[in-house]
């Protein structure tokens, strides 16, 4: 039988109060139900998203944001199986129908049901109820040997897969080429996540700082430049031929414009960021139809792509540890969303805040 918890079930949140800032309070917290578990959170990922909903103010007050989660299972709920108290566990928060029209044709992270959050209330709370459906099929203990800084980065990581394996990128292939538009922790998760699927790809990065593009170079970038030098990089890489395929981490018609012009002829451009609100692309359309190329959306991942970050941060493929520049208490959280407006930070982790610093 599940232990049980006596003391009151109370628990420390970041909530959001309007205006894109978010104060610490306490909330109570039910009991697990059939199916699910309560987890003690480690540490949750700032991420871009969170950051996006932020900016733009699209939260509800109140709501509670993170995703990005790895804890310790503190209490089991009736039923529950392939769990133990005390486990280290990873819990994304959305997990689709697997058997919807949409399901069945391999859009996912479009299910209806998908964007469901099944954290709860969010990641940026002291504990953190699990529900059943993510328990059930998306959930997993983590081995003694992967540390959280690694694990955290299984659901974005999954999320670029998916981007990834989206846009044909030939496997292989000595002369293969990709472009990173971008150097901030989701543009370099890129470099990560290519290099891991292919450790033959050639991958060139571009931002603006210059920092950002040395850390490209260590982390097994091809090249790095800024947006002016990319172009002329790209073809002096490529003999001329053009990247296989672009990744957008920046967002923008700017951008979509520069990631087709570098695409060699059938090749891909793929959409990894918001743009701003009411943006349109604009480019000759007779020119890309012509050239067989492609824009691919990329919105979320599924378990098939979860499941495969998982054996590679497992097999030691995968680490994207050294993306994380902080660990900051909860109680710091505005500070930390700050620090990456200013691009301060690469990743941050916030954790409760008697374990941060």
């Amino acid at each position: 039988m599940a232990p049980k918890i006596t003391q009151p079930r109370v628990t420390k949140v970041v909530s959001y109060s309007g205006g894109g800032k978010t104060r610490v309070e306490v909330r109570s917290l039910r009991a697990p139900g059939r199916g699910e578990m309560l987890v003690r959170l480690r540490s949750c990922g700032l991420c871009g998203t969170d950051l996006f909903k932020l900016s733009n103010d699209t939260v509800t007050p109140g709501a509670v944001l993170g995703h990005e989660i790895v804890g310790i299972v503190e209490e089991l709920g009736e039923g529950t199986e392939g769990f133990a108290v005390g486990e280290r566990v990873l819990a994304p928060h959305h997990v689709s129908c697997g058997q919807c029209a949409l399901c069945l044709r391999g859009s996912d992270p479009l299910c209806s049901v998908f964007r469901e959050n099944l954290l709860e209330p969010g990641g940026f709370s002291e504990h953190v109820l699990v529900r059943e459906r993510a328990v059930r099929l998306a959930a997993r203990k983590m081995p003694a040997g992967v540390s959280d800084e690694a694990a955290i980065f299984l659901e974005p990581a999954a999320c670029v897969l998916r981007g990834i394996w989206r846009a044909g990128v030939p496997a292989g292939l000595e002369s293969s080429c990709a472009v990173v538009l971008g150097a901030g922790s989701m543009g370099l998760l890129h470099l990560l996540v290519l290099r891991a699927a292919d450790p033959a790809i050639r991958v060139i990065v571009s931002d603006t700082l210059e920092e950002r593009l040395r850390l490209a170079v260590e982390l097994g970038a091809h090249a790095a430049a800024t947006p002016r030098e990319i172009g002329p990089l790209v073809r002096e890489v490529t003999a001329g031929l053009g990247a296989d395929a672009a990744f957008d981490t920046v967002g923008g018609s700017g951008i979509l414009e520069s990631a087709v012009a570098m695409t060699r002829e059938g090749g891909s451009v793929v959409l990894f960021a918001h743009a701003p609100a009411g943006d349109r692309a604009r480019f000759d359309l007779n020119e890309f139809f012509k050239h067989e190329r492609r824009i691919v959306g990329t919105y979320s991942g599924s378990l098939k792509e979860q499941q495969e970050v998982f054996r590679w941060i497992v097999a030691g493929r995968l680490d994207a540890s050294r993306l994380i520049t902080h660990r900051l208490p909860f109680s710091r959280f505005d500070e930390a969303v700050a620090m990456c407006r200013r691009l301060e930070a690469l990743k941050i982790l916030l954790v409760p805040d008697e374990e941060g610093s």
